[in-house]
């Protein structure tokens, strides 16, 4: 596969800005990869058709304890508000040695990345890094989701310097 570089192969935001995108914008509708990381440590590895819509799924499935990286962003906040987001396209020229399968490149993230959260497919999770609250421990910091993506909203109105992130 050709490396056009007119199409963007992967990108990340901040999950506070992820958390204002309301709509999928159009442009991230190829993305079928994603990753939860503070930068440092990769939290999870997953894919799906539309993987900003899976990203969306798993913080609503968070707030009722459904999805381990959910619950772990959530049980984090504040400090989760700086965790990245990534968002990928296993067609890019990175996945050619695994014929841009998107199962094949989920494996290979995962194997790379050694995710703290991936069980699957992942011999060597690496540990949580220390400092974080565990995703099965009591949500402390977090009153209400609203309350969160209204903490979130304060990014695209320019008055972040009001938080405490």
């Amino acid at each position: 596969m050709e490396d056009d570089p007119s199409v963007m192969w992967e990108i990340s935001v901040s999950f506070k800005e992820f958390l204002t995108m309301k709509v999928c914008p159009p442009r991230w509708k190829g993305y079928d990869l994603y990753l939860f990381s503070d930068g440092e440590t990769a939290f999870y590895v997953g894919q799906s058709h539309c993987a900003y819509e899976r990203v969306w799924n798993h913080i609503y499935a968070g707030v009722k304890g459904h999805s381990i990286v959910g619950r772990f962003c959530l049980a984090n906040w504040p400090r989760s508000a700086r965790f990245t987001v990534g968002l990928l396209n296993s067609r890019s020229p990175r996945f050619d040695r695994v014929a841009h399968n998107l199962d094949a490149a989920e494996r290979m993230l995962i194997e790379e990345l050694t995710p703290c959260f991936n069980i699957s497919l992942n011999s060597t999770p690496l540990p949580l890094p220390e400092g974080y609250i565990p995703p099965n421990q009591p949500i402390r910091n977090l009153w209400h989701f609203g309350r969160m993506l209204r903490e979130a909203g304060y990014v695209r109105r320019g008055i972040e310097e009001d938080m405490e992130w």
